[in-house]
């Protein structure tokens, strides 16, 4: 609920920092506000995302707003997967995430990247997981579905993608989990 409240609510010192830090892309019309604040992922739901997604040894994960990295890490270091890569407009956090990669022993195969999602290439990913936004999940659809290779899976923790109809949907107590299977 505190999450919603900050997005609700307007943006907090943090965020105002990052906004100012955006470079101008293609996407320099998109609302800073979208800049979502950092919000951990429980872990329970961080396992969920990854099962749905069926995240496995040939898998390339990039994870939207990493954070403290959780997500890439597990991805690795759970799940096998190939590499792991976080996307992250806070360097304190993407310093953090390396930190973490290094902690468990799994800095070789996973990296954050100090960038704005909206100007990310994702041709490598064949799983993309994100705790954003609807409409920042809007925003980035069509970069997405233009991106992935058919069969590569989106998922969204708690936030859907506008109209377009989840292949699945999972409950984790309270957490609503989306999977999109790309065409």
């Amino acid at each position: 609920m505190k999450a919603i409240q900050l997005f609700l609510f307007g943006l907090t010192g943090h965020l105002a920092g990052c906004a100012a830090e955006t470079p101008q892309t293609e996407y320099a019309n998109v609302p800073r506000y979208f800049n979502i604040p950092f919000v951990t992922t429980p872990d329970n739901v961080v396992h969920a995302m990854l099962d749905l997604a069926n995240v496995g040894p040939g898998d390339v994960v990039y994870d939207l707003g990493s954070g403290d990295g959780r997500i890439p890490i597990a991805a690795v270091h759970d799940f096998g997967a190939a590499r792991g890569m976080g996307i992250e407009i806070d360097p304190k956090l993407v310093a953090l995430a390396q930190e973490n990669a290094k902690a468990v022993g799994v800095a070789d195969r996973v990296s954050f990247r100090k960038a704005d999602i909206y100007d990310t290439d994702y041709t490598e990913a064949s799983v993309v997981t994100m705790y954003l936004a609807d409409d920042a999940n809007k925003v980035l659809r069509p970069r997405l579905e233009a991106q992935l290779a058919p069969g590569s899976r989106i998922v969204s923790h708690l936030f859907k993608m506008g109209d377009w109809t989840p292949d699945k949907t999972v409950k984790v107590g309270d957490r609503t989990i989306y999977l999109w299977i790309v065409d």
